[in-house]
């Protein structure tokens, strides 16, 4: 009987991400979200009173730079890269699959991942509100021009990792934790990118909310069609196991 019941929890350990916490209303919240994202980076992109006080702290920045704090956010300039973001979903993704031989939670956490980061790039695309001048500074560490800068890229993919990672230890001793740390490590990048001048304070502070808006939209999608899409693909049963899809009421 020990056994079985040990059985039994490692089987619901590896499939814990079957079905996600989402929204009752996960398609019309998710776009109402994004409607007023996307209506408050065009009105910051539009009214220069706005985008003028959000330089200022920019500027004052520019003028306390430290060696310490330079290295610490020029290496997490790096580490939250798009490419290296790449490198961290797959590998969060191959640890899951191929070491803890669980693809549902694997696949689970790639998407609310990398689907709540990808949504940042949507916002950007719409608003394309031009980067902070980096001539304009006391100090510019790294220029980086361009019509990319509402949302930051660096901090959506760090808040997406901390929502993914969060969902991931949900119920489990190291939810708290992970939510815990995890927060410190997103704010700490969002810092970050202002303390470098690359993106105004009220991109950073939208990028906490695009990744919310894309995870939201993201596990009602995973709930109503994951398992489906999941069982249509049988390599995966040899990695661990793939519950049968459930009829979703929503």
């Amino acid at each position: 009987m020990g056994r079985a019941e040990t059985v039994s929890e490692s089987m619901a350990a590896r499939t814990r991400l079957a079905r996600l916490p989402a929204l009752r209303h996960w398609v019309a919240l998710p776009l109402v979200f994004a409607v007023l994202i996307v209506a408050a980076g065009l009105t910051m992109r539009s009214v220069p009173a706005f985008t003028d006080a959000d330089f200022s702290v920019d500027a004052a920045l520019s003028h306390g730079h430290m060696p310490p704090l330079t290295v610490i956010a020029l290496s997490i300039n790096v580490v939250f890269s798009p490419a290296a973001g790449v490198v961290m979903i797959a590998g969060i993704c191959l640890f899951l699959l191929l070491v803890r031989r669980s693809p549902v939670n694997a696949v689970a956490t790639g998407l609310v991942a990398a689907g709540s980061w990808v949504s940042s790039e949507l916002f950007k695309l719409v608003v394309a509100r031009n980067r902070p001048v980096s001539t304009a500074v006391f100090d510019s560490l790294t220029p980086e021009p361009g019509t990319d800068s509402f949302p930051s890229g660096h901090t959506a993919l760090a808040v997406a990792l901390v929502i993914a990672l969060f969902l991931l230890a949900r119920g489990t001793r190291w939810q708290w934790p992970v939510l815990v740390l995890g927060a410190a490590v997103a704010v700490t990048v969002a810092l970050s990118r202002v303390y470098l001048g690359v993106h105004y304070p009220t991109d950073v502070a939208a990028s906490f909310l695009t990744s919310l808006t894309g995870a939201s939209f993201i596990t009602g999608l995973w709930n109503k069609y994951g398992l489906a899409v999941l069982a249509r693909l049988p390599f995966l049963a040899r990695l661990g196991p793939v519950p049968a899809p459930r009829p979703t009421a929503y």
